[in-house]
């Protein structure tokens, strides 16, 4: 009895270790229904497309929440305004600032949410603006502060100076609200 409830135990502590690849530096919550805003909305028509990936930002006009996007592939940006009362009750929190990667990986198929800033500026620097821009036909992120540019599909430095991979959030999409948090 006791060697089963000591398994037990170990067992319940093991399975609720956080997921320790999921940055926790710098705030992430990101919430975005695509029922609202159907295709063409750039946002809602990367997600399900492997190596198609947005960088979002947020900002307010008058009163009215915006997020600004552009695509990886083709650089193209859209300014998509959060009209409905139920967006406006949403407050958003984009890392470290206010900027996040999101999209679908062609190594594995999965969401990928990632830091818009480069990780290893943001550690070596002080403040926070280090933002990340498209590269190599967007499969690239690229820092003009240290030079590497990052592999958008796994986060990794895919060229310069080694160093730390870029900072993951988590993300989901269940067939109508995008999420991206840690």
């Amino acid at each position: 009895m006791r060697k089963t409830l000591v398994s037990f135990i170990l067992l319940v502590l093991t399975a609720c270790t956080a997921d320790e690849s999921i940055s926790h530096n710098y705030r992430c919550s990101f919430i975005f229904d695509t029922t609202l805003h159907p295709l063409p909305c750039q946002l809602t028509g990367i997600l399900g497309n492997s190596g198609h990936f947005c960088k979002v930002s947020t900002s307010i006009s008058q009163g009215v929440t915006h997020l600004k996007t552009t695509r990886n592939y083709d650089g193209a940006t859209e300014d998509i305004a959060l009209s409905t009362a139920r967006e406006s009750q949403i407050n958003f929190a984009l890392g470290a600032n206010n900027s996040l990667i999101i999209g679908t990986s062609t190594y594995d198929f999965a969401l990928k949410a990632y830091d818009g800033q480069c990780p290893n500026c943001l550690n070596d620097y002080s403040g926070i603006n280090y933002p990340l821009t498209w590269k190599n036909n967007g499969q690239q992120l690229y820092c003009a502060k240290c030079g590497r540019s990052y592999d958008v599909n796994n986060g990794v430095v895919a060229d310069g100076a080694s160093g730390r991979q870029l900072f993951m959030y988590m993300a989901s999409y269940d067939g109508s609200v995008l999420r991206a948090w840690n």
